[in-house]
């Protein structure tokens, strides 16, 4: 049974107003299904049903898949209508619309630019063209938003050393990491080590999805084969306490993404998720969405599960919030006043729920105001 009282859950809304990241969100798992039929129709894409109930039912968004394979056959679907400029501005601007609605502050959008390339878009076309969508979204809603590049597990080692390059030419334009992503059984990181010497040898930031399909073996790789900075999910670390005393001792950041986790079937259900006994025990852990759409939720509502599922208190979500923003790729200086004024806002209100004063906070500034405000002390360990 979860550990929180009925009368002492706080309201989804309540999460809502909360300052948030979104480290962990695929572009092409978080698309609304109406512009998915309305981009279907426009550039007559088949679809394999006509009606946003009948897309609903054929992905099978929000319910349990039993495995990542079958959780990733909804892509095909998606990918579909993601293959023109025009489609890829319009999701990454309506993908940051969404986030901003729900107080996300900051968000780090990942994709695999190669599969956007059917119908012969360039792949710097393709990285451009996300990036035009992100930064209309940041002028009109004040969400900061930056691309992780992804390479793919079960596709090829070349193809991840070819979007490596992709991450180095864009470094400091947009893109802020590389990943690699898809199915992790039968394809270990190791065999992308040239994808990931490559990046680091760059000095660009990288997490890799592991621990979600495989054993703590598959984050051990990541980090003492490829250097991960982050590590996508690592649902699996608690399977290896030395590991997981090493990764907290490192400071390396688990992007937890509980509900997908549930649907993939690497984890039973929300209340036997390793998020809490992660979080109590001090790593870094931060909350995420994996994919807006075949997942169907938001920041707010995985961070809400994990208060009224994995009982988890106010006190426990303002850390784990806070641990979003020190995680994120950043500069220095950037992120030290994103935890600043994210901590402010935080004190606001005490452990209840309650506030402290009705001070009005700032929650949309823009980048050029933040740089020019004075920078005050922030931890970051």
């Amino acid at each position: 049974m979860s550990t929180q009282g009925t009368a002492s859950r706080l309201p989804l809304s309540f999460i809502e107003k909360l300052p948030k990241t979104d480290l962990h969100v695929h572009l092409d798992g978080s698309l609304r299904l109406e512009t998915i039929l309305e981009l279907a129709d426009r550039e007559r894409v088949q679809l394999p049903a006509d009606s946003a109930d009948g897309l609903r039912k054929f992905m099978h968004l929000g319910e349990n898949c039993g495995s990542l394979v079958e959780y990733l056959k909804a892509f095909d679907v998606t990918l579909k209508v993601m293959q023109t400029e025009a489609s890829l501005t319009r999701i990454a601007y309506e993908l940051a619309e969404d986030a901003a609605a729900e107080n996300v502050r900051y968000m780090e959008v990942r994709y695999a630019p190669m599969l956007h390339t059917q119908l012969g878009l360039k792949l710097t076309s393709v990285i451009e063209a996300v990036l035009e969508g992100l930064r209309a979204a940041e002028k009109d809603h004040g969400i900061e938003s930056n691309i992780i590049v992804c390479g793919i597990r079960n596709i090829s080692a070349e193809s991840s050393l070819e979007m490596a390059e992709l991450a180095v030419a864009y470094k400091n334009r947009g893109v802020v990491g590389f990943d690699l992503a898809g199915g992790e059984d039968g394809h270990p990181a190791k065999h992308h080590k040239a994808a990931f010497q490559l990046v680091r040898d760059n000095n660009i930031n990288t997490t890799i999805h592991a621990g979600e399909a495989y054993g703590p073996e598959s984050i051990a790789q990541a980090i003492h084969v490829c250097g991960a900075h982050r590590i996508g999910h690592g649902c699996r670390l608690r399977e290896n306490g030395d590991l997981l005393h090493y990764v907290n001792d490192h400071r390396i950041p688990l992007e937890c993404c509980p509900s997908s986790n549930v649907q993939t079937g690497a984890v039973r259900d929300l209340r036997s998720h390793p998020l809490k006994f992660y979080s109590d025990l001090g790593l870094r852990v931060t909350v995420n969405t994996d994919n807006r759409l075949i997942t169907d939720t938001t920041v707010s509502k995985e961070i809400w599960l994990c208060h009224t599922e994995m009982g988890l208190e106010l006190r426990d979500i303002k850390q784990i919030i806070m641990a979003g923003f020190k995680s994120s790729f950043l500069p220095f200086h950037v992120k030290q006043e994103y935890l600043r004024r994210a901590n402010a806002e935080l004190a606001r209100f005490r452990d209840d729920g309650t506030m402290v004063d009705e001070a009005p906070a700032n929650s949309h500034s823009s980048r050029h105001e933040r740089a020019a405000l004075p920078a005050e002390p922030a931890t970051l360990a």
